[in-house]
């Protein structure tokens, strides 16, 4: 990796080196001022090594460094050519070479060459005087050889092409000599040749003629009038020919240059002195004014050491009389740091990605100064809380670089001051802000917020009910922060997770599918994706855990005892039991959760409310005062099981127990009781109940008398009928003829019992105590004995059994010498206890 990166940055080194050489190279060319618009300067192909694919690949501009575009770059054939018609004397003025300074400029990778364009004169400006005529007033005794400077002709045109010779009218009294300025321009001045005399020639009319040197020559003409006047034989004279004077730029108006004096020997007004400037250029006599009574020179207007670097100018000083001294003032500007340095942009990468490896070029620009020396040398910075830096090149020219990686998710744009400086006194500043938007890239992944998501839904809700949502945030822009969100594929169960939610892929809104039931399914997940737009895309997924919530929609259900309205069930409760005796247990179930499934247990209904009470927690019947004989034989309860649920959910139960004298009792007095006997129900209330039992004592008493009476003489004869209707009725194991054989001797004793058990019961097993007489066996059925010589056993008929609904009878006869057998259907005979075990039906079973 190290060696990798010394490659990497000597590469860059060279590649450095090598824009540097190119963009040091400059490239001369020189048109004609004056040209048409379109006409060629050159063609750059060459120059620049390019052909014309790459030049419009790089996307090659041509940028001016004056404020007016006069070139442009014809990307299809190559060719520079003229924006607009260009006037080397509007442009230049007297500047001379006159040049124009453009940039070409390559992208991919960065190249810069400088275009130097000279901008050649052409004769299209005539000499011209800055008067058409000039008056000397020249006294007639003005000795030979005296010299009379005259102004010299302006001509805008350069070179050659400017002035080169002056020429004056034939004429007997002056020649023309010409001389020259430290410029090198060139003036005229007339030299007396022959004394004038004023009463033969009192005024002379002359014709200055300017030519300059171009193709074809054009020339510029003045007249010179001469006053010859009378005699006034002394000269003004100034103490110095040439005065040199330094003047800092940018001085005030009415600023005191310096002072010229003459003095003239004569006396009145011959010696009365006036000052004025001599055949000056227009430049100077903007730029000073001269008083003419005290030959102060004075600022006029501005001086600008950028314009013009220093002055030369004539003083004339005349007397009264007419005659004239000349002197010359040069006046040298010194420069002063009054020109802010200059940013000017050549290129800008705009926006900028946010991708970007260091060192990329953001920008190129140039700073210059118009002042001269330390007023012009420059500096340039920026802030240093950005992540770019300066790198300065050739020609006062600076890269903008990225030092940094840039992130559009902390600064979306840059606005870079960049502060350039000189270094005069007072120092000057100037600064230029660019803009630098960065694009974005698709860097970020939507991020939730939330890491999971945890969502209640109540069961037996509506399809297509709103849960809840999810949302992500992605901190790019545009495409790459549009998020979109997707159910990945999932099981709950063996059922897809997409049957359960959906999602809304623009939203995030989560939708239950179906109504969904707490006792089925108590909770599931899924996992949501978040991806953006960008490209690649960028994901992130989150696990939904959605919890049903229970509502009381089940009623308890009661696992014991079974209901059944066939055969309700039957409990027994031996009288003399003590308080506390447990009777039975109700037990129930609710399929919901939480306080939905928590059970209470309530007696709503007894046949005696004191005698049983039900446990409000375990459904515990238990006898709450011991059972005594004056309580009804069949106790009805109706107890209620309820939830703690909103709203509460119940459901009842009823028991039927029946108090019996012990389970030795065959009978257990259920044959005393009418089949259809109504027992009263009566008030929970015990003050009622006293009160009913007092007043209705005696009547219930004889009542009860009769009625059973009645009923035993109804049973009897419905014996006998039965009995004697169904002689042929076939022995079988439910039935034992106890006959007497005279043979044997007496006959045997036999024994009745009659049990009542529950018809549902599910293998309840009853057992008899042990007689306390002696247990006999049962002889092997005899299927020759004819039925009716029982010794008055009476089998009741099966049919008596199915009228009666809640239970069904049977019976067994058992002799003192009779063999082990069976007790009829659904019951067995233990021999050695005597007890009858039910296994299947519970019947009405008679042991004999």
């Amino acid at each position: 990796m190290g060696r990798n990166l010394s490659n990497r940055q000597a590469l860059s080194y060279f590649l450095y080196l090598c824009m540097c050489l190119s963009m040091c190279e400059s490239i001369h060319y020189s048109v004609l001022e004056e040209k048409k618009s379109g006409s060629l300067v050159a063609n750059v192909l060459k120059d620049l090594k390019v052909d014309l694919k790459e030049l419009s690949a790089r996307r090659a501009r041509l940028v001016s460094k004056s404020s007016k575009q006069y070139f442009e770059l014809d990307l299809h054939s190559g060719d520079m050519v003229i924006k607009d018609k260009i006037d080397r004397e509007t442009l230049c003025g007297q500047t001379d070479p006159c040049i124009l300074l453009s940039e070409i400029i390559l992208e991919n990778p960065l190249q810069l060459y400088r275009i130097k364009v000279q901008i050649e004169d052409v004769n299209d400006n005539s000499p011209k005087f800055s008067k058409n005529q000039f008056l000397f007033e020249i006294p007639e005794l003005v000795p030979i050889n005296t010299q009379f400077p005259l102004e010299r002709a302006q001509d805008l045109d350069k070179g050659e092409n400017a002035v080169q010779k002056y020429t004056l009218s034939p004429n007997e009294h002056f020649r023309l000599d010409i001389q020259n300025h430290s410029d090198g321009s060139k003036y005229a001045e007339i030299v007396l040749e022959k004394p004038l005399d004023r009463e033969k020639d009192p005024q002379l009319f002359l014709i200055l003629s300017a030519v300059d040197g171009g193709i074809p020559k054009r020339t510029g003409t003045a007249q010179i009038i001469i006053d010859v006047l009378d005699i006034n034989d002394n000269f003004p004279q100034f103490g110095q020919s040439v005065y040199h004077v330094k003047l800092t730029e940018n001085s005030m108006v009415d600023t005191l240059v310096t002072k010229v004096e003459a003095s003239d020997r004569d006396i009145g007004s011959n010696a009365h002195i006036m000052y004025s400037f001599s055949e000056v250029p227009e430049n100077v006599l903007r730029a000073f004014k001269l008083n003419k009574d005290t030959g102060d020179l004075s600022v006029a207007g501005r001086i600008d050491y950028e314009e013009n670097i220093h002055y030369e100018m004539n003083i004339r000083a005349t007397d009264g009389g007419g005659l004239s001294a000349y002197c010359k003032v040069i006046v040298e500007v010194e420069d002063r740091n009054d020109n802010a340095p200059e940013v000017t942009i050549s290129s800008i990468t705009t926006p900028l990605s946010e991708d970007s490896p260091t060192d990329t070029v953001v920008a190129l620009f140039s700073v210059t100064d118009q002042d001269s020396g330390e007023n012009g040398r420059t500096g340039c910075t920026i802030s240093t809380n950005l992540p770019f830096v300066l790198k300065a090149i050739e020609n006062n020219y600076y890269q903008l670089l990225t030092q940094q990686p840039l992130d559009r998710e902390k600064a979306s744009g840059y606005n870079i001051t960049i502060t350039a400086s000189d270094r005069g006194t007072p120092k000057l500043t100037s600064t230029r802000i660019i803009n630098v938007q960065i694009s974005d890239v698709n860097d970020n992944p939507p991020v939730f917020q939330m890491s999971s998501y945890e969502m209640h839904l109540w069961e037996n809700n509506i399809p297509g009910l709103l849960i809840g949502s999810v949302h992500a945030i992605d901190l790019d822009t545009e495409q790459n922060a549009k998020v979109t969100y997707l159910l990945l594929p999932g099981k709950v169960g063996d059922v897809p997770a997409s049957s359960y939610i959906s999602i809304n892929s623009e939203t995030g809104n989560l939708y239950v599918l179906r109504s969904l039931d707490y006792e089925e399914i108590k909770e599931f997940q899924a996992t949501v994706r978040a991806s953006d737009s960008g490209s690649p895309p960028l994901s992130s997924e989150v696990i939904i855990r959605v919890l049903i919530v229970d509502e009381n929609d089940n009623a308890p259900f009661i696992l014991y005892p079974l209901q059944n309205s066939t055969s309700p069930s039957n409990d027994l409760v031996p009288r003399g039991s003590e308080a506390g005796y447990l009777v039975t247990k109700v037990v129930a179930v609710d399929r919901d959760s939480g306080q939905n499934s928590w059970l209470s247990y309530e007696l709503l209904k007894a046949t005696e409310p004191g005698l049983f009470t039900v446990g409000a927690q375990n459904g515990e019947v238990k006898t709450m005062r011991p059972v005594n004989k004056r309580d009804t034989f069949k106790q009805k309860l109706i107890v209620v099981v309820q939830d703690h649920g909103h709203p509460v959910q119940s459901t009842s139960v009823a028991l039927s127990i029946l108090l019996v004298e012990g389970f030795s009792d065959p009978y257990m007095k259920i044959m005393e009781m009418p089949k259809d006997e109504v027992v009263e129900e009566e008030d929970r209330s015990l003050t009622m109940y006293l009160i009913i039992c007092l007043a209705a004592i005696s009547f219930i008493f004889l009542l009860s008398l009769v009625v059973f009476i009645a009923i035993k003489i109804q049973k009897h004869r419905k014996m006998i009928e039965d009995y004697n209707s169904a002689p042929n009725f076939p022995a079988g194991s439910n039935f034992q003829d106890n006959h007497v054989d005279s043979s044997t001797g007496p006959p045997p004793q036999a024994y009745n019992y009659e049990v009542c058990l529950a018809g549902g019961s599910l293998n309840s097993e009853f057992r008899f105590l042990r007689p306390l007489f002696p247990v006999f066996s049962m002889e092997p059925p005899n299927p020759q004995v004819n039925p009716r010589s029982s010794a008055g056993v009476f089998q009741e008929p099966i049919s008596h059994a199915e009228k009666n609904p809640l239970t069904s009878q049977a019976r067994a006869s058992v002799s003192e010498d009779s063999a082990p057998r069976s007790g009829g259907p659904g019951c067995t005979v233990n021999q050695a206890t005597g007890a009858i075990v039910n296994s299947g039906q519970n019947d009405w079973l008679s042991y004999q």
